[in-house]
């Protein structure tokens, strides 16, 4: 095995184990639901917003490790980013889930690489994508469940 296929699994196995910033956030301005019909992944995601920049953000859900983790090391990625920064760190993130890199003109993901072979299993982009679609869905202020289908 590879060390990015070992690192990939040593990770996702952590964040779904132990995942950061699990749970609800009192204090958020914003939050999102997202769901995954195709396998039953569901979040919430919950963002606290103070002049332009990501102060906190928590989640809640079940779902699979793939999702679970992804949201998990989202939340670590996000705090302290401003919108820009984040809406940016979401279109790097999904390029690298749907096409294998993060391509030039991406932010550093920094661990997130870790799911650069997700892209090779269509079915789970949807896991690893979920969280941040629903992430990018509070920050804009959407009032629906953000779907995957």
């Amino acid at each position: 095995m590879s060390d990015l296929y070992d690192l990939y699994q040593d990770m996702i196995l952590d964040h779904n184990k132990n995942p950061r910033n699990y749970g609800e956030l009192d204090q958020a301005d914003r939050h999102a639901d997202g769901f995954n019909p195709l396998c039953g992944d569901k979040i919430t995601v919950y963002l606290k917003v103070r002049e332009g920049r990501i102060e906190d953000v928590r989640f809640k859900g079940s779902g699979c490790a793939i999702s679970q983790a992804s949201a998990s090391m989202m939340t670590e990625s996000l705090k302290g980013k401003t919108i820009e920064e984040a809406k940016r760190l979401f279109q790097g993130f999904h390029h690298l889930v749907t096409q294998g890199n993060a391509g030039e003109e991406a932010p550093d993901l920094g661990k997130l690489e870790v799911f650069s072979g997700v892209f090779e299993f269509p079915a789970r982009v949807k896991c690893a994508s979920l969280a941040w679609h629903t992430m990018k869905a509070a920050l804009d202020d959407a009032d629906r469940t953000i779907s995957t289908e």
